[in-house]
C-alpha cells in the first residue's frame, strides 16, 4: 500500500515537471540517440513515399507523384512472370537453408568457446572468428574464384596435375551453387553470431557451474542443463529476427558469386529486381515486388513472435 502511494506521488511529480526541462535533463542522451533515430528516419521511412511506385505506371518525365495509377497491373505482371516466380521459390529454399545450416553454428561456436580453459587461446580464437565478418562479400567471391575456379583457380590446377583432365566445374554447376552458399555465409557470419550469446554466457552465475561440477556433472551435461537453458532468451531473439528477414535471402552475396548459369538455383527476389527493375528501368515492378516482400517478412515476423511468446515465453513484443 505504502509503494502504491509513494509511486503515485512520484507520477504526480513527474507529471508536474514541464517536457522540455525533462529533455533538457537528460540532453546527452538525446544526444546518443540522435544519430541512431536520424538515420533510421533518413533511410527507412523517408523511402517510404516511394511504395506508391507499386501502383503506378513510372514516367521519367512526369516523376513518381505525376505518374499515372495502374492499380494491381505491376501485381499481376509480378506473378504471372515464371522467372519472379522461380525467384520467390528459390529465395525460400536458400533462406530457409541457411536458417537450418547456419543459425545453430554461432551456438555450437560459443558452447565449444565457453569450454576453453586458456583464456589467451580463447581470446584469439574468438578474435580470429570474428574477422571473417569485416571482410566484404566481394574480397570473399574473389578468393572462391581463385580457388574454386575450373580453369584458373587453385582447384582446377591441381585437378590437370592429378588426374590430368580438365576439372569439372563447380563455381558454375547449378546443384552445387547453393551448398557454395551455405559454407560461404557460415564461415563469414557465424563467428561474429556468438557475439550476443558470449553476452549472455557473460551474465551466467559461476557458482552454477561449480555447484553442479560438486554434484559430480560432467562438462556436457552442464552445457545441457545450464549454458543453453540461460542462452534461451538470446536463441529465441536471433530466432525471431532471423525468421523476420526470411525474403532477405543475402543479395550481396549471391550478387557476387552467382553467374547465368545458376540462375535456375540461385536467382532470388533481390537480383531478380535488380535485373529486372533497375537493369531494364521498370521501376514500378521492383517497387511492387519490394512491397511484396517486405509485406511477407513482416507477417512471419509477427508469426514467429507469436509462436515464441506461446512456446517459450520469450517474445519482441
Amino acid at each position: 500500500m505504502v509503494a502504491t502511494v509513494q509511486r503515485t506521488t512520484l507520477e504526480k511529480k513527474r507529471k508536474r515537471i514541464p517536457l522540455s526541462k525533462r529533455i533538457w535533463d537528460h540532453r546527452w542522451v538525446y544526444v546518443l540517440m540522435f544519430p541512431g533515430v536520424f538515420s533510421v528516419l533518413l533511410f527507412h521511412y523517408v523511402p517510404m513515399y516511394g511504395i506508391q511506385l507499386a501502383f503506378k505506371e513510372f514516367n521519367f518525365q512526369l516523376g513518381i507523384w505525376g505518374s499515372p495509377w495502374n492499380g494491381l497491373d505491376n501485381f499481376r505482371m509480378m506473378f504471372d512472370n515464371p522467372m519472379f516466380m522461380r525467384a520467390f521459390s528459390n529465395t525460400l529454399i536458400i533462406s530457409f537453408g541457411r536458417l537450418v545450416t547456419g543459425f545453430p553454428a554461432p551456438i555450437i561456436l560459443v558452447l565449444l568457446l565457453n569450454e576453453l580453459r586458456n583464456k589467451n587461446f580463447k581470446k584469439v580464437s574468438q578474435t580470429v572468428l570474428f574477422i571473417p565478418h569485416f571482410v566484404s562479400w566481394i574480397v570473399v567471391a574473389g578468393i572462391i574464384f581463385n580457388l574454386f575456379n575450373a580453369s584458373t583457380g587453385i582447384y582446377g590446377h591441381l585437378w590437370r596435375t592429378i588426374f590430368d583432365t580438365p576439372a569439372p566445374p563447380i563455381l558454375t554447376n547449378a546443384d552445387l551453387f547453393r551448398g557454395q552458399l551455405y559454407i560461404s555465409s557460415i564461415w563469414k557470419s557465424a563467428g561474429w553470431g556468438m557475439v550476443i550469446y558470449l553476452a549472455a554466457i557473460a551474465g551466467i552465475d559461476p557458482g552454477l557451474y561449480e555447484s553442479a561440477e560438486l554434484d559430480g556433472a560432467n562438462r556436457l551435461q552442464r552445457a545441457l542443463y545450464i549454458t543453453i537453458p540461460m542462452l534461451k532468451f538470446a536463441i529465441a531473439l536471433n530466432l525471431v529476427l532471423t525468421l523476420g528477414s526470411v525474403m532477405d535471402a543475402g543479395f550481396e552475396q549471391i550478387f557476387n558469386l552467382y553467374s547465368t548459369p545458376v540462375y535456375r538455383t540461385g536467382d532470388i527476389i533481390d537480383t531478380f529486381v535488380f535485373r529486372f527493375g533497375i537493369v531494364q528501368g521498370r521501376f514500378h515492378t521492383g517497387a511492387a515486388v519490394g512491397l511484396f516482400k517486405s509485406v511477407i517478412n513482416c507477417i512471419l515476423l509477427v508469426a514467429a513472435n507469436h509462436a515464441s511468446k506461446k512456446l517459450s515465453g520469450f517474445a519482441l513484443f
